[in-house]
């Protein structure tokens, strides 16, 4: 692998973490924002709304930080791991509701 490819590699891999992390990371969000609103006994749609809302600004940060970061691996875990985190929390949230 020549010297130049190295650069393009970690963009990539910031651009990757920045939309494949960041989504993964808002949508735990969104999810484990719904469960917890709703079982705080806000109406499901305004819960909806809210997270959802609420979930732009959270996408937009994640993202930033993607390319702010000193390391790849880093934004990874903390992106991914924690959509998938907070993804599980929302499933146990909502079966505890239903």
């Amino acid at each position: 692998m020549a010297t130049s490819d190295v650069p393009r590699l970690q963009i990539v891999s910031r651009i990757a973490a920045g939309m494949l992390g960041g989504y993964a990371f808002t949508w735990g969000f969104i999810a484990l924002s719904i469960g917890l609103l709703f079982a705080a006994r806000l109406e499901f749609h305004d819960a909806e709304a809210l997270a959802t809302i609420l979930g732009f600004i959270v996408f937009l940060a994640a993202f930033l930080w993607a390319f702010g970061a000193a390391s790849v691996g880093r934004v990874w875990l903390v992106l991914a791991g924690g959509g998938a985190l907070m993804a599980g929390a929302a499933s146990l949230v909502q079966s505890a509701i239903l």
